[in-house]
């Protein structure tokens, strides 16, 4: 497996912090890299633009490899991400994949350059053993998962296939179902003044101040709600900023939140919901001037039939290989929900744990990073 953590130390050396981040230079380079790694290896592949250079600091670009299968008629899809989050906040190196305990740390090892390293491995051991897949395989890698979805929904513009794995985080489980997301903007407006004759202006933090605890005592009620394989519904205020410096009455200021989706719940109630919550504010602040921007990303709950084919071969795989094959829900949003939206019957199963992604010291277990390996290359010669 030497070969597999080479490539996995490879891509985490690569800073690929998503371009809609500040500073982040895209993924150009690991696309580079993908692409390299199936061409010396005699796999096809191709690029599929998702933004051009007008658009983007550089092209971003999905990358495509194919292997013919016996049947020509039926399709699996492997996808996984290339782009990483911000490493603002890490403790570690970011991009030196340093190796400790079975361990490999750096942005991007858990979330999800082991699962894309894992996957890549699992389609070229295949292309070197000399025989056909039973079916077509094809391996996207693609851009902007961690932003706004934009490599897989230009995936999914005409993309045919009876199944797919999407790489991601989930301890080695098989997850057939996950929460949806809604993140959108609330903004107060004030008065600027001089701070030292503060009555001549009007503070735009303090209702939002009276905003972020409602939606706080909002949350109490969120975390009795459940679902049986996802939990309850949650809501993150993540942003505050408002106000230029200390000495002047701000007049704007911004709040970004992060709200968590259940299968029985729709975006259209949701945004209802906050509507109203901010109406209930207004009473008790009278002349606030606020208002709810359109939502910056929006994604419903996604789920896949426990009996479809590619549910029943992954836990088939799993088995086989000594680990748990009972179905999970995961919490977080992914590609899977577009691909599934698609009519694609689609599946989550990855290494590592979403505890360790986006955070300070983030790290993957190697030994999982073979499991998934394993896994893949199982659900390919199976499906």
């Amino acid at each position: 497996m030497k070969d597999l953590f080479a490539t996995l130390a490879d891509l985490i050396h690569i800073n690929s912090v998503n371009a809609f981040y500040d500073g982040g230079p895209g993924e150009a380079e690991v696309a580079c890299y993908v692409e390299n790694f199936f061409q010396k290896r005699g796999i096809e592949t191709s690029r599929q633009n998702v933004l051009d250079a007008s658009e983007s600091a550089e092209a971003r670009q999905n990358i495509i490899a194919r292997l013919p299968g016996v049947d020509s008629s039926r399709t699996v899809l492997l996808e996984a991400h290339m782009d990483t989050v911000s490493v603002q906040g890490m403790s570690i190196p970011p991009f030196e994949p340093n190796v400790r305990e079975g361990r490999v740390y750096g942005r991007g090892s858990c979330d999800t350059k082991a699962g894309l390293a894992a996957m890549m491995h699992a389609v070229a051991a295949i292309h070197a053993s000399g025989e056909k897949p039973p079916c077509n395989v094809v391996l996207a890698a693609v851009v902007d998962e961690e932003y706004s979805f934009l490599g897989v929904k230009k995936l999914c513009e005409n993309l045919v296939a009876d199944a797919a794995i999407v790489a991601e985080p989930t301890e080695l489980r098989v997850a057939i179902a996950s929460k949806g997301v809604l993140r959108w903007r609330i903004i107060t407006t004030g008065k600027s003044a001089h701070s030292s004759k503060a009555h001549l202006g009007v503070n735009a933090i303090y209702p939002m101040a009276r905003i972020a605890l409602a939606i706080e005592q909002d949350h109490v009620a969120l975390s009795h709600s459940d679902d049986p394989m996802l939990g309850p519904a949650s809501c993150n205020v993540g942003v505050i900023s408002g106000g230029v410096q200390v000495n002047f009455v701000p007049d704007s200021c911004t709040m970004e939140i992060d709200r968590r989706l259940l299968p029985q719940e729709t975006v259209t109630d949701v945004w209802n919901h906050y509507e109203q919550l901010l109406e209930g504010v207004r009473k008790t602040v009278p002349g606030m001037n606020v208002r709810m921007e359109q939502p910056m990303l929006v994604d419903e709950a996604w789920g896949v039939d426990p009996s479809s084919a590619i549910v029943r071969v992954a836990g088939s795989v799993l088995s086989n290989l000594g680990l748990n094959a009972e179905p999970i829900g995961v919490p977080f949003g992914s590609d899977a929900s577009k691909l599934g939206r698609k009519g694609i019957p689609t599946i989550i199963f990855g290494p590592g744990s979403i505890d360790q992604a986006h955070s300070a010291v983030e790290y993957i277990e190697l030994k999982q990073v073979v499991q998934a390996f394993e896994f893949y290359r199982g659900c390919i010669l199976a499906f």
